[in-house]
């Protein structure tokens, strides 16, 4: 039960279901979902930890968006992607070039019409670099980062050119992770991650005009 609480909670609050700064009141949730307040008060500590929701003055919300927080999460992010990239230089197996190799085609053969799955390859692309690493806590890290992206759904790929320009990095990326070039890697890395950055914030700007 505290799974599927847990999940339909997440996905409500990633969907937008639930909007940023919105009360998580457990008796509410509880008759919602058609449980005890147990699971709830459970997922919303799991949720809390995967930075998804906070504590407000009232009670749990959702976390609130701001470009502050964007800046936060890319600084260590792009840190991270950098440090994973030159690890996965270092450290790659035969096996871990064949699974990023395959992400990445599969990627570049994603239609563009599909915001949704574009995120979905490029985020299978950049978890097997992580995987490549063999640095368990980079991973989790990592992956608790794009947790916090995940309340903002709009993707960097859809703006125009974008989506071009990725693969590419990628491939500049995955070239460098092949020929064992860790500085290289690191820095093209970062570079990338810069950017989506940077489109992050241009995208979190032209929502709050309307």
């Amino acid at each position: 039960m505290l799974s599927e609480v847990y999940d339909r909670l997440r996905a409500e609050i990633v969907s937008g279901e639930f909007g940023a700064g919105a009360a998580l009141v457990e008796l509410a949730l509880a008759e919602r979902y058609g449980t005890s307040r147990t699971p709830v008060r459970e997922a919303l500590r799991s949720l809390e930890q995967d930075g998804l929701v906070e504590r407000g003055e009232r009670g749990m919300r959702v976390r609130t968006r701001s470009p502050e927080e964007i800046l936060e999460i890319y600084e260590v992010r792009i840190s991270l992607e950098a440090t994973a990239a030159a690890a996965a230089a270092q450290r790659h197996t035969d096996f871990d070039l064949i699974r990023i190799t395959r992400a990445q085609t599969a990627m570049a053969a994603r239609p563009t019409s599909e915001p949704a799955a574009m995120a979905a390859a490029n985020r299978t692309v950049h978890e097997a670099v992580w995987a490549a690493s063999h640095n368990g806590t980079i991973v989790d890290l990592l992956t608790r980062l794009n947790n916090h992206l995940t309340r903002y759904p709009a993707t960097t790929l859809s703006v125009a050119g974008r989506w071009e320009e990725a693969l590419k990095e990628h491939e500049d990326i995955i070239a460098a992770i092949t020929e064992r070039d860790s500085e290289r890697a690191s820095t093209l890395a970062r570079d990338h991650m810069a950017k989506a950055r940077e489109l992050r914030l241009q995208i979190y700007r032209e929502e709050a005009l309307g």
